[in-house]
């Protein structure tokens, strides 16, 4: 919660980056989807270099290739265009968005890790976990978003799923996730230019921001 006499500073503070776009370990090149560990540790999907990078707090100088970071490609050691990232906090590893190889692959945090594992072939977008650890994934060339159980390589239809379209039961590339402790899904769909809400169950969407058709 927010305190009612809370301020607000006037300029950011650069965490990561902030030296140009480039490959250098202190820059980063179109960066996407990020996740923040309790320690205020951030990760980063460093789309166009083809890694994650991770940058410890208060380290604001250089940060650390912590998977891929191999050229781009599809090899285990290697990633190709990834855009989004997450932290699981109980096996300790990184669940990736690897968006130009069509898949979702887990990267174990252990120090001399140097290749990760194929958790599912899909299309994606976006990523979140909830508080029962399932794992959603936004397909934005589905445009649908899957609810997945640890091992399942096909998952349970939770939004979308209609082909593309702007009616209430259909998506439109959507891109970014949020899943509340009912298992209430809010989703950014991109090509409808507007927010949806999908509860548990559920067979179409509300709308609660944006466009009105």
């Amino acid at each position: 919660n927010i305190s009612a006499n809370a301020t607000r500073t006037q300029n950011g503070v650069t965490i990561a980056g902030g030296k140009g776009k480039g490959g250098a370990t202190n820059q980063l090149d179109s960066p996407l989807g990020l996740f923040v560990d309790d320690d205020q540790t951030v990760v980063i999907a460093d789309r166009w270099n083809n890694r994650i990078m991770q940058w410890k707090n208060g380290d604001t100088t250089n940060g650390q290739v912590v998977a891929g970071g191999n050229a781009q490609g599809n090899g285990l050691n290697q990633l190709s265009s990834p855009i989004d990232v997450l932290i699981d906090k109980e096996i300790d590893c990184l669940i990736i968005c690897d968006s130009g190889d069509q898949r979702i692959v887990r990267w174990s945090r252990r120090s001399g890790t140097t290749q990760g594992e194929v958790l599912i072939g899909t299309t994606c977008a976006g990523l979140v976990r909830d508080e029962q650890r399932y794992l959603y994934v936004c397909g934005a060339r589905k445009h649908d978003v899957r609810r997945y159980q640890l091992g399942e390589k096909n998952g349970i239809l939770v939004a979308g799923g209609n082909g593309k379209g702007d009616e209430l039961n259909q998506l439109s590339y959507p891109t970014y996730l949020f899943v509340n402790g009912q298992q209430n899904v809010y989703v950014s769909d991109c090509g409808n230019h507007r927010v949806m809400k999908w509860t548990k169950g559920a067979t179409e969407g509300i709308l609660v921001a944006g466009a009105q058709g």
